[in-house]
């Protein structure tokens, strides 16, 4: 018996990267998933498919609310409920890292589409049927760089930011439903070894300054997120988890 035996959970840019980790670990806990991504998660689907794990895939685009809508309905249609949300989904591998004076005011406002508003619009499309039920999960991902303060970064570093805000917000304001919402902050992960032999001085530094002196992969973070979505967390709520190898503390 897995952890999450018949869950129906979302994880929005599920198709990869760390989406795909957590979708992996969610299939390995008997959870029911939809894979929700602007890109094609077939592969994704039939990965899980292959380790047991009902599943489908399904198209969206975070920061539009009749697509968000719509992934909600094709959940429900798919699985009957919604047991709980990853909002993964984030503008992060195509963020310029530049001064904040060379920031465009598209980008800025992209990036706060995708990594605010689309966190927001995909709780929302939910929450009818998570209120209905009287029970609901919903995890938020940010990152280290609100804690680092990053630079180059400015967008993206208050982007996530808003999420811990979010987060208790929203946690405040529905728990008289039963629903949690909680934040999982992970620090930095490369993504492909593409993207991490750009720039090694990253990973470098931030081990250097870890407790535990390694490349922190997606895998790091399938058991907290297990742990905020399983029964286990029943009665935790508005909180903000760092899984850094310890690189801060708070």
């Amino acid at each position: 018996m897995g952890k999450l035996d018949g869950s129906v959970v979302i994880v929005t840019g599920g198709a990869g990267g760390i989406g795909r980790a957590y979708c992996r670990a969610l299939a390995e806990e008997g959870a029911k998933l939809a894979i929700a991504d602007m890109v094609d998660a077939s592969d994704a689907v039939s990965e899980v498919e292959g380790m047991g794990a009902e599943a489908t895939a399904i198209t969206v685009d975070v920061s539009d609310a009749a697509s968000t809508e719509a992934m909600a309905k094709a959940t429900v249609d798919a699985f009957g409920r919604i047991d709980a949300l990853v909002n993964n989904a984030a503008f992060y591998m195509a963020a310029t890292h530049a001064p904040m004076e060379d920031l465009t005011p598209e980008e800025w406002d992209l990036c706060f589409a995708v990594n605010v508003k689309g966190p927001w619009l995909c709780s929302r499309a939910v929450l009818p049927t998570m209120k209905a039920q009287g029970s609901g999960k919903i995890v938020n991902i940010a990152s280290m760089t609100v804690n680092d303060g990053t630079p180059g970064f400015l967008h993206y570093v208050a982007s996530k930011a808003a999420i811990w805000g979010l987060t208790r917000s929203m946690a405040t304001e529905l728990g008289a439903d039963g629903i949690a919402v909680n934040t999982l902050t992970p620090d930095y992960i490369p993504h492909n070894e593409e993207y991490a032999s750009q720039e090694p001085w990253i990973d470098d530094g931030i081990k250097a300054r870890r407790a535990f002196k390694r490349t922190q992969v997606p895998a790091d973070m399938a058991g907290t997120l297990l742990y905020l979505l399983s029964p286990w967390s029943d009665f935790v709520t508005g909180q903000n988890i760092w899984v850094n190898g310890g690189s801060g503390y708070h």
